[in-house]
């Protein structure tokens, strides 16, 4: 609980930054852009930015461009993905698609996908840092492209990913912003190169293990916490790492019934939960926490030479993120 209220203040600290930042005409473009800001969201990419920058005895003030930055970009990912996957609903509230419609809903994305390299430049670190944090924000949002089409060419094709392969597309597709997030904080603070590698490899080893712990939830969730129907990603088709080891190790009629559900969209309720039991039964949570803890281990080896409060709730970040119930 105390880990959540930390990350609540900080929230509001970030949204009244982007939203001054998130303001024009025409009026309606910057409705749409800041609509999913407004309606929820944990700003946890902020809340490690500005950590970063505090681990390293920055100043929070320096910090606070860069970690709106990353909100920005994090919420121009979501914008568009939604029109992607043509969902309907995030946070509790239609999509900005289906809100405002779709040339809009394009059009805010790029507002929000524009405006965080605005603020980095209007930001008044020095040019170095400044140069450094463009060059990195744009290499993580390259990197977020190719895992969306990694994960996009997954879902299509028949054969089963390999794990290797399922890491290498979340590394991308979700590791790169909590990668990004923990060196732009860095930099705010520091032109050490060790100092900024060692916060990196912390983001990106934490962001591995959110998206292993998330696929974990988004299979065997409970829909009263994740708000998604039960076996939501297992109906979807989705080849994640709890999803892949359960087809692995199934056998006989457990593996049909599993199959039966995989990526059938007018499966039943009753087989659904059935797959799902299946999948309890396999004993897959425990693996595949397993596989998140071994990511969140090398991601506090990182910090291992630093002190202070902003460490400490780092990794009281990564225990949350790690332990998250289903």
């Amino acid at each position: 609980m105390k880990k959540t209220r930390q990350i609540e203040k900080n929230a509001k600290i970030v949204n009244r930054h982007l939203k001054s930042r998130l303001k024009g005409n025409p009026k309606k473009l910057y409705d749409a852009a800041g609509h999913l800001i407004t309606n929820g969201g944990k700003r946890l990419r902020p809340y490690m930015v500005i950590r970063s920058c505090q681990i390293l005895k920055g100043k929070v003030s320096d910090a606070m461009p860069a970690a709106s930055a990353v909100e920005m970009v994090h919420n121009f990912t979501l914008v568009h993905d939604d029109i992607m996957d043509n969902d309907e609903m995030r946070h509790g509230v239609p999509t900005v698609h289906k809100k405002f419609g779709v040339p809009i809903a394009i059009l805010a994305g790029d507002v929000l996908f524009s405006k965080a390299f605005q603020v980095i430049t209007n930001s008044k670190l020095s040019a170095n840092a400044t140069a450094q944090l463009v060059s990195r924000l744009a290499k993580a949002c390259v990197d977020v492209c190719e895992g969306q089409l990694l994960d996009t060419k997954m879902a299509e094709e028949r054969k089963i990913p390999s794990q290797t392969e399922y890491i290498t597309m979340i590394g991308k597709k979700t590791a790169a912003l909590f990668d990004v997030s923990c060196a732009m904080g860095a930099i705010c603070a520091t032109n050490k190169v060790r100092d900024i590698a060692n916060l990196s490899s912390f983001g990106k080893n934490l962001g591995i293990a959110f998206q292993i712990t998330d696929d974990l939830i988004g299979v065997m969730g409970d829909p009263k916490i994740t708000k998604k129907p039960v076996g939501n990603d297992l109906r979807e088709g989705k080849k994640s790492l709890p999803i892949l080891m359960a087809i692995k190790l199934a056998r006989g009629k457990d593996k049909t019934i599993i199959l039966k559900a995989f990526g059938n969209s007018k499966v039943s309720k009753k087989d659904l939960k059935r797959a799902v039991d299946v999948i309890r039964t396999l004993g897959i949570e425990e693996n595949v926490r397993k596989h998140a803890l071994k990511y969140a281990d090398k991601a506090e080896k990182s910090l291992e030479k630093y002190q202070g409060s902003a460490k400490m709730e780092m990794i009281s970040l990564l225990d949350f993120v790690v332990k998250r119930s289903v």
